[in-house]
């Protein structure tokens, strides 16, 4: 990551006075920051992407992607269905998303000192219990609100333990990062594809607790892929985090500021949350149930996933010299997502705008996953990561609960068509930022921690934090 203080990778030449870390001497020896990323390699590098340990990894990835891709259905007809309204189904989304953005960043300084295999192991069976229970709950039709927004706060603070360990899981796995975040990407659009439609089928022809027992099994499934899978060790010279809970999280913070280019994205994606994200998930999921029916809905949300799929394949392929260009431009794609449901087009009409949008936003998230981890030092991964999510998902939670007061206001069709001209805005804000447009990518091992302090032990700490699998 550019700018950096812990000896990340930075870019000649970039905003901000960054260098890069010189890879040979004059004479043509290596330097030590070369040596030691050789060292790294020699000491067991993973594959370049698939391996046993990255398909169970792939398919965790994918069995949870299908889970929360069939919860907006069931919470929209499951809701409605019991006499709440749009609003009601945006305060049960938000609840999920207030405490995960607001927790997660302790969830990446809790996964810097302990095992994260382990604690997404846990916050998967978490999440497992409560969803049993919500299927239980609208399977008896005893459906109150406050009881569904109560289970969605739990779930939400079981995400923010388990998504930090993500970001640093994937660079353990492959040396491949952005073929690993394409086919992650490409593995959670087919469910993407697969659950909004299973999700449908499950409401129509048995109730919205059939989703949420569906869901539940999907989190007792991804447990199981975790519980065998088997991380390689942390790059040789990660330091142990021997410090107080404070001072990681304070170092976190200060890892996370250094960069403009992250922290410039998070700001410009703080107003996609409140203005595009936020209200357009509860509102494109009401508005079409409303309209053509759950089973509509799923195949609209589908076409979104083939889309992803779409753009996952293109990230396999395309190696843009910069990235996070390349993800900006294609983001401006998002725009026919809400445009062509608040146009209250047909269902053929806006299934084509899902796809062409889901394209757009699976290239970018690709293009921004893989930037934040490669050029970033694997022993701040976790809370950087965590920084990144909380502020970036910080006014979703807003843009949810604002919704129907927006919708009753303005008109759902409105605030939709609001929201397809605020991503062309994003889009261009992206690229109007030279540490955001200009940032280079990087390749190969990931960026070396920085060194120890004198009084701090190097890997005795590490060594007894290797997730090693319990069957």
């Amino acid at each position: 990551m550019a700018g950096t203080s812990s000896g990340g990778t930075s870019q000649g030449g970039e905003p901000g006075g960054e260098r890069r870390d010189e890879p040979s001497d004059r004479a043509g020896k290596a330097c030590p920051g070369e040596r030691r990323r050789r060292d790294i390699v020699a000491a067991g590098a993973p594959s370049p992407v698939w391996s046993r340990d990255f398909a169970l990894f792939f398919v965790a990835r994918a069995l949870a992607r299908l889970g929360d891709t069939m919860l907006p259905v069931a919470l929209a007809a499951g809701l409605l269905r019991y006499g709440y309204g749009v609003g009601a189904v945006g305060l049960a989304m938000a609840a999920s998303a207030a405490p995960f953005a607001g927790l997660v960043v302790f969830g990446g300084v809790i996964a810097d000192r302990f095992s994260t295999r382990k604690l997404m192991i846990g916050a998967d069976l978490v999440r497992l219990v409560t969803q049993s229970l919500a299927a239980a709950l609208f399977f008896a039709g005893h459906v109150v609100l406050w009881q569904i927004c109560v289970i969605g706060a739990v779930n939400g603070v079981a995400g923010a333990v388990f998504q930090p360990g993500v970001a640093s899981t994937v660079p353990r796995l492959a040396t491949d990062v952005q073929g690993a975040n394409g086919a992650i990407r490409i593995a959670e659009s087919a469910a993407q594809l697969a659950g909004p439609a299973l999700a449908g089928l499950l409401v129509a022809f048995s109730s919205a607790g059939g989703v949420f027992a569906a869901h539940a099994a999907t989190y007792a499934l991804s447990a199981l892929c975790l519980l065998l899978l088997r991380l390689p060790p942390a790059a040789p010279g990660t330091r142990s985090h021997s410090g107080s809970f404070r001072a990681d999280l304070a170092e976190g913070w200060r890892e996370f500021r250094s960069r403009t280019w992250l922290w410039g994205v998070i700001v410009i994606w703080c107003v996609y949350m409140i203005s595009i994200w936020g209200p357009t998930v509860p509102l494109v999921a009401t508005e079409v149930v409303q309209e053509h029916g759950p089973r509509a809905y799923g195949l609209v949300n589908s076409a979104l996933g083939a889309g992803t799929v779409i753009g996952g394949l293109i990230a396999l392929r395309l190696r843009p010299r910069r990235m996070l260009r390349a993800g900006a431009f294609a983001l401006f794609a998002f725009a026919f997502f809400p445009a062509t449901v608040g146009w209250g087009l047909g269902v053929a009409a806006m299934s084509a705008g899902a796809v062409v949008a889901g394209a757009g936003m699976s290239l970018w998230g690709v293009m921004w996953a893989t930037s934040v981890q490669t050029q970033v030092a694997p022993d701040v991964l976790n809370r950087i990561h965590a920084y990144d999510v909380a502020g970036s998902l910080a006014m979703m939670p807003v843009g949810q609960a604002l919704a129907g007061p927006a919708a009753a206001a303005l008109g759902a069709d409105h605030v939709l068509l609001i929201a397809g001209v605020m991503t062309l805005v994003v889009s261009t804000a992206l690229l109007a930022v030279p540490a955001i447009r200009n940032l280079v990518r990087v390749d190969g091992p990931p960026p070396l921690p920085r060194p120890p302090a004198a009084t701090e032990p190097v890997s005795a700490a590490a060594a007894r934090r290797e997730d090693r699998p319990t069957v």
